[in-house]
């Protein structure tokens, strides 16, 4: 009955069925895991967010990686402007997510003589990417910026190029210790991204808030392959169902034309038979009715033999 399972066809679809429905399993996983994640960094920032400011040196120091838990964690930084340092990043986007630009990054100088980097905000391109662009002037004297620490970019995390050979003052990645090489001071690990005071005309624009408020698709991702996952031994069943049935119809068919084919055979070896029957019995009526004329012509023949007979004999004499 199952016999056709045994068949290369669906020897290679059972195989196939049985590989996709961990491979499935695995990825319904991969996106409830970056569910869990986007979660738990969307609380992170709001708490980061909502947190008092702190003192930047409380946070960051020359040479250390800034933790995750510190990420978005308001803080304020007061020195002055390094702008002989300052540098542009290329290929940042403006609060619109569309327009392409420079974020400005500027060096502010603390009390102690240390240094950490300010992401001013974000200026248009311009026509000339190969030139340094206009940047609205840092404030003079000293400054407070309050803004959101954010750790270094590097390549693996943010899947941003370094490019090389770059016209001067443009980089590519925010990094605390490429800059610290150019500045020749010691610098904070990390960088502020600026959120207050708001600069005059809104130039450069501030970097706004990141979004923590969307969990993005991957539950729904991760509840749509564990259906796919679940819908392949149903789906198996249901073909080799079909199958059955379909082949159970075939066979059906084939024995009911081959009945048919019998019966047709029998009926014309029985009207063959009849035909034959039929010759037979003329054969023998015939041969019958010939017998019958050959007798009656052989009766007129006896007679006449008699009455020659009757002729030729010669009367007997009369008694005197």
């Amino acid at each position: 009955m199952y016999r056709f399972l045994l068949t290369r066809q669906w020897v290679i679809l059972t195989l196939l069925g049985l590989v996709l429905i961990p491979v499935m399993i695995k990825l319904g996983y991969w996106q409830f895991h970056r569910h869990e994640h986007k979660v738990a960094q969307n609380q992170l920032i709001a708490r980061s967010i909502a947190a008092t400011p702190v003192p930047v040196t409380t946070l960051a120091a020359p040479g250390r990686d800034l933790p995750r838990r510190d990420m978005w964690h308001r803080v304020t930084a007061t020195g002055t402007y390094d702008t002989a340092h300052e540098v542009v990043v290329r290929q940042r986007t403006a609060a619109d997510e569309q327009s392409i630009g420079y974020y400005v990054l500027t060096p502010l100088v603390l009390g102690n003589g240390q240094a950490v980097l300010i992401n001013r905000g974000w200026i248009s391109a311009g026509n000339d990417l190969t030139k340094f662009p206009d940047v609205p002037a840092a404030p003079r004297g000293k400054v407070t910026v309050t803004g959101r620490m954010m750790a270094d970019e590097t390549t693996a995390e943010s899947g941003i190029k370094d490019t090389r050979g770059l016209p001067a003052r443009q980089v590519m990645l925010i990094n605390s210790a490429e800059q610290a090489k150019r500045v020749g001071r010691p610098m904070l690990g990390g960088y502020i991204e600026q959120s207050a005071p708001e600069p005059p005309g809104n130039t450069p624009e501030l970097v706004p808030e990141p979004d923590h408020d969307s969990i993005g698709p991957h539950m729904a991702y991760a509840i749509q392959w564990w259906l796919f996952a679940a819908a392949v031994p149903v789906g198996w069943i249901v073909l080799v169902r079909r199958e059955r049935r379909d082949r159970a119809t075939a066979a059906a068919e084939e024995a009911e034309q081959a009945e048919q084919a019998e019966q047709a055979e029998q009926a014309e070896q029985a009207e063959q038979a009849e035909q034959a029957e039929a010759t037979r019995e003329t054969e023998a009526a015939g041969a019958a009715g010939a017998a019958r004329d050959g007798g009656r012509t052989a009766e007129p023949a006896g007679s006449g033999e008699t009455e020659a007979a009757g002729d030729d004999a010669t009367p007997a004499p009369a008694n005197p």
